[in-house]
């Protein structure tokens, strides 16, 4: 499999460049030159298998021209270790629970599978630098993935008061290969400075530079087996599929997902006050803007990055995406108000972000229609905003205690590359 730019001007890549590089040499962001459609037989028996193996097949589509498949085999299974179940909260409404991983959110399962297919390709080649920004969950995933993981360094860019505080403790009191960079800024800067690095010629003589965020085809790729399962558990076929998006890898997965035919019958984003892609689907224009602070923080982008993959996907046009993709955007104020009325309706407990999921799910449904959305973290990982939401304490699982309990150790710095450049360099001679 060749690996292609969004930008057309980089040279294509095998999934070894791809994975190691992260980004194309033109800042565009790697397509896989054909996405496999799988064979009818595969659709009709998903129901009689297991997670695991379910997704070994849809890994196997991507990667398995590159990775033998018992390599392969071995780190889909190291990689979900864990259940993505699928819960129903009312009639005809499901939540695909993607948080019972180790740091309880959606993207455990690319960051474990990006660290086990890095090492798989970078073992033994001396130390590799992981470059990650996030607004919330990416960061605690990619943290922990690669926690120990001999040969990598991971360097957390995140915005100075921008994440919650179990969110902050999972990836700032970690130590031993993991470095939190505290930015005085948005999410939109941390990744900025994320996607400068890698443009930087100077910097990449010096030291060996990857991301994991999801503009890495191993981190959001992955995403993918879990929207397999989700039908394979539901055995229905044409459901409507509802992602909440922030920088949208996770519904970019889904849609490549469809591509090899995945039977969801139409998707919707769901987003919070950052409404740029709603906006698009209104008006056909791409327009992003500096993004705004929410209680869904995850969701905070201003400038998503893989909207790049849903354009050439779509062979840049609107009307295309619009079949497939419809749109919702809900501010603070409506998001406390579901999370309030999803609980004392139906016991069910919404973090902020599944929560846009659910309410644009349950507006966007016709009737005779069933759907699931993605409830993407625990809502323990967002205590204080949900308790003061349904006046109630909520439980912290024993792995977010864990984490809470340990001394932050974070590194301040303005959102300014070349004060980031010269941190980088720093901590290399050092």
């Amino acid at each position: 499999m060749m690996y292609y730019s969004t930008n057309g001007k980089a040279p294509v890549a095998d999934l070894r460049k791809a994975v190691v590089k992260g980004l194309a040499e033109d800042r565009g962001l790697y397509m896989p030159g054909r996405i496999k459609r799988l064979p009818d037989e595969f659709f009709r028996s998903m129901g009689t298998r297991s997670f695991v193996e379910n997704s070994f097949v849809v890994a196997d589509a991507f990667f398995g021209e590159d990775v033998p498949a018992g390599e392969l085999r071995r780190i889909v299974e190291e990689t979900l270790s864990f259940d993505c179940p699928l819960r129903e909260v009312e009639p005809g409404i499901y939540a695909l629970e993607l948080f019972h991983g180790p740091t309880l959110a959606f993207k455990d399962v690319g960051a474990r599978f990006m660290a086990r297919l890095l090492r798989h390709f970078t073992g033994g080649e001396g130390e590799i630098n992981v470059l990650v920004a996030t607004s919330g969950d990416t960061g605690s995933a990619v943290a922990n993935g690669f926690l120990g993981v001999e040969g990598i360094r991971v360097f957390v860019l995140y915005p100075r008061g921008k994440v919650s505080p179990i969110q902050e403790c999972q990836f700032t009191t970690l130590g031993r290969n993991v470095t939190a960079l505290e930015i005085d800024g948005t999410f939109d800067d941390c990744q900025a400075l994320v996607k400068s690095a890698f443009m930087d010629a100077g910097l990449n003589g010096s030291m060996r530079l990857t991301s994991a965020n999801s503009i890495n085809v191993a981190r959001f790729l992955p995403q993918a087996f879990y929207y397999f399962w989700a039908v394979a558990q539901l055995q229905k076929d044409d459901v409507v599929c509802c992602v909440p998006s922030g920088n949208f890898g996770n519904i970019c997965a889904a849609l490549f997902g469809k591509r090899m035919g995945l039977p969801v019958g139409r998707f919707i984003a769901a987003n919070n006050a950052n409404s740029v892609f709603y906006e698009f689907l209104q008006t056909g224009e791409y327009r992003p803007r500096p993004s705004v602070q929410t209680i869904a923080n995850a969701m905070d982008v201003g400038d998503p990055s893989n909207f790049a993959r849903i354009w050439d996907l779509y062979g840049h046009s609107p009307e295309a995406i619009r079949a497939d993709i419809s749109g919702a955007t809900y501010s603070d104020a409506r998001i406390a108000e579901t999370i309030r009325d999803c609980y004392a309706r139906t016991g069910y407990l919404l973090d902020p972000h599944g929560a846009c999921g659910y309410r644009a799910l349950k507006e966007g449904l016709q009737p005779g229609e069933i759907g699931f959305f993605c409830e993407t973290a625990h809502p323990a990982k967002f205590k204080d905003t949900v308790e003061r939401i349904i006046g109630e304490s909520v439980d912290v699982p024993e792995r977010l205690a864990a984490f809470m309990s340990g001394e932050k150790k974070s590194v301040a710095l303005p959102a300014e590359f070349d004060a980031f450049r010269e941190f980088l360099l720093s901590f290399r001679a050092g």
